[in-house]
């Protein structure tokens, strides 16, 4: 399998949740209506042939009554987390599936997973109906002690209708209460409100039977691990693209409002950029292929449906009916003809910034260089192909470290944090551009047996001081990286514990199995080996643990591997030989002084802290009050907080939060907003201050600050004959 498919150790790809898909035409329900396919059957047989034969799944299990039982809740779960659709009673009626939907799969019978679906869309429908109703009752007064209870993930299924009405009055009544608040007047809150509850219902209206069968499947593959996941061949395809930071089409970000599909951003450099036809807020309303194909009228559709048509191959053309935003719905739309074009999807790429550390106490300025890496990507069908221009995490920061060795700057740190993983083999890489030969990780597979990868490449791209920034959401490849950084004593590692995932999955393509067939059956990420450091520790559950720690944003039991009741537990084997560059050790209690003393005088990561903190009280509460004068209260708190916080930036000549007068919850939802001021927002919301991103630089300046200043304490952290960097020069 390793020749054939690309290594993966991705943390976070969950199964496709259903109400994030985005909402198109009603009445395209035919395949709930007929029932699963025949394909599907077949898909849902050869996805049990894959994850019980050990020859593939690193831990397999039975299909049996008790792993049915446990896809049963997951599936469910998949449908209604919040259990606000279904009640006790629908549970009920479904419990002869809970023990035999391990025949249904081996047999590939879809029909238990279709039917739990349509009762789901009945459901969705009816308590749409209701919460519609109330808009038209006089139920909104907030002058009592109700409370609405949003986090219901752990409360009992509602014993019937009655039940679910108590809760849904207290869900609306909420929504309400956040528009009030944001300055709505009733009758603005009504139209907003019903078109927020019967856009939910048209939305779910639409899934079809491959939503109902790509949810079920993800039920059975969670169930395996949290890392197994099945993509049909649609989900598959933008998964390769996401890996692979390109696509073929026009360059531009689609999003679904009401019953349109509008722009929402324009990828710098493709098609439609190179244009200036088209802008955020143009609503596209119908797309022809070539310069003659039918223009199909795509109102109402999917939003991955108009993608399917919009996007094609390189050097085809396609035809798209516009509204520009500031025009009626009824004016004539304006013709675009576009020729498609290889994409580049930079915003996801390696990014270079800065920092300059003033000078203090005698101690010269040190300018930091930071890479902002959110993904370990790869383009692994252009790297099959030799395609020497293709999309690698490991060769862009490369070409980012000789601009920095070229600026002269003092240290780098790496900013992995929310890198959820990527690709294995650019871990490896990425780490051998700082370490000079050796094993970077351990590869256990199912059967036991270990192999080591690493870095076979002499010479180093960056010697110079290092620090790894990391977060809750630092996971996978980004532990492989800085779990072997810190082995090899090459760097610091800075922030908060690591997500804990140590497995590794793979892609295989199940249309692998099937003989003279024409269907594609679609991929499974699967789980197949876990992986372990140079030193021999796994950092399956609990992560990589920095040297120099943050406050807590995330607590772990609350989000990471350790949440998953399914998770492997933590071990260890046997380490490998490998340098030992230096040991931070010694200096670790006054760095620690160090960013106390820093950060006890800076207002924005004092800012930060306070946030957490309230954060974290808030979290824990599980509920919003609904009384009028308690909100408002909050809300002024709040408002206040950030005026007096963007006077504090202006008098201490720091930089203004571009998002402080923008700070106040408007009660909508994404799709609710206006499309170009959101982008807008977004865009804005990149620019803001950064306190972690500045301490860490801080922070690495300070070591590399220490060890100029005593020879005897470098001799100890990194000894001479070890030393591979210009840490003290």
């Amino acid at each position: 399998m390793k020749a054939h498919y690309p290594l993966l150790i991705l943390a976070l790809a969950a199964p496709v949740a259903l109400l994030a898909r985005a909402p198109g035409s009603a009445g395209t329900d035919t395949a709930i209506a007929s029932g699963p396919t025949v394909e599907q059957g077949t898909t849902a047989k050869l996805v049990y042939g894959l994850l019980s034969d050990s020859r593939y799944a690193y831990r397999p299990r039975a299909l049996d009554d008790t792993l049915s039982s446990d896809v049963f809740k997951r599936y469910l779960e998949a449908l209604d987390n919040s259990k606000m659709f279904f009640t006790a009673q629908d549970i009920a009626r479904f419990a002869p599936y809970k023990t035999t939907l391990d025949d249904a799969i081996k047999g590939g019978d879809m029909g238990p997973a279709f039917a739990i679906f349509a009762r789901y869309k009945q459901r969705v429908d009816q308590r749409s109906a209701y919460a519609r109703s109330l808009l038209k009752q006089d139920i909104f007064d907030f002058s009592g002690n109700d409370r609405w209870y949003y986090d219901r993930e752990d409360a009992a299924w509602a014993a019937d209708d009655a039940a679910l009405n108590t809760m849904w009055k207290e869900s609306v009544r909420n929504d309400w209460l956040r528009l009030k608040l944001a300055g709505k007047k009733p009758d603005d809150i009504r139209k907003t409100l019903d078109k927020r509850y019967a856009t939910l219902d048209s939305s779910v209206a639409e899934l079809n039977g491959e939503d109902a069968f790509q949810s079920f499947l993800n039920a059975y593959t969670s169930a395996i691990d949290p890392h197994t996941d099945y993509f049909d061949p649609r989900t598959a395809e933008r998964f390769n693209q996401s890996m692979s930071l390109s696509l073929e089409g026009i360059g531009a970000v689609l999003q679904k409002q009401d019953d349109l599909v509008l722009i929402r951003e324009v990828v710098p450099g493709g098609p439609a950029a190179r244009s200036n036809k088209l802008k955020p807020g143009d609503r596209v309303v119908a797309v022809g292929q070539g310069t003659s194909g039918v223009m199909e009228d795509v109102i109402g559709w999917r939003i991955d449906d108009v993608v399917e048509k919009i996007k094609g191959p390189k050097g085809t053309q396609v035809r798209m009916d516009v509204i520009p935003p500031e025009a009626g719905l009824d004016s004539k739309p304006v013709r675009i003809v576009l020729t498609r074009d290889k994409i580049k999807l930079s915003e996801d790429a390696a990014k270079a910034e800065t920092i300059t550390i003033p000078a203090a106490n005698g101690v010269p300025a040190k300018r930091i260089g930071v890479i902002k890496l959110p993904g370990f990507y790869q383009d692994f069908e252009g790297r099959r192909s030799n395609d020497g221009d293709y999309a690698s995490a490991t060769r862009d920061v490369a070409r980012l470290l000789k601009q920095f060795r070229a600026q002269k700057v003092d240290g780098v740190v790496m900013d992995l944090r929310n890198n959820g993983g990527g690709s294995l083999d650019e871990a490896v890489d990425l780490t051998g551009l700082f370490i000079d030969k050796g094993p970077v990780v351990q590869v256990r597979e199912s059967g036991g047996r270990v192999s080591v990868d690493g870095d076979s490449k002499a010479g180093v791209a960056w010697d110079g001081p290092l620090a790894v920034l990391t977060n809750r959401g630092s996971a996978s490849a980004s532990e492989i990286f800085a779990g072997a950084i810190q082995d090899y004593g090459r760097g610091l590692i800075i922030g908060e514990t690591t997500f804990g995932k140590g497995t590794v999955q793979n892609l295989v393509d199940l249309d692998r199995w099937p003989s003279n067939e024409q269907t594609h059956f679609g991929q499974v990420k699967l789980t197949i080996a876990q992986f372990f450091l140079p030193g021999g520790s796994s950092t399956q559950n609990k992560g990589v643990v920095p040297d120099v720690r943050f406050p807590v944003s995330v607590d772990a039991t609350e989000y990471g591997e350790s949440t998953y009741d399914n998770a492997l537990p933590w071990t260890r084997i046997a380490a490998v030989p490998h340098v030992r560059y230096g040991n931070f050790a010694p200096i670790l209690p006054q760095l620690d002084a160090l960013h106390d003393a820093r950060v006890a005088k800076d207002k924005e990561f004092q800012w930060w802290s306070q946030d957490v903190a309230e954060f974290r009280i808030e979290h824990a509460k599980k509920y919003v009050s609904l009384n009028e004068s308690e909100r408002r209260v909050e809300r002024d708190r709040q408002a206040a907080k950030e005026v007096d916080r963007q006077a504090q930036r202006k008098a201490l000549g720091l930089d203004t939060d571009p998002l402080a007068d923008d700070a106040t919850d408007d009660g909508l939802q994404v799709g609710e907003r206006d499309i170009i001021a959101e982008t807008a927002r977004e865009k804005a919301a990149e620019k803001r201050p950064d306190p972690l991103l500045r301490e860490s630089a801080a922070i690495l300046a300070d070591a590399t600050n220490l060890l100029v200043q005593d020879q005897e304490l470098t001799a100890e952290v990194l000894p001479e004959s070890k030393l591979p960097t210009h840490w003290a020069q």
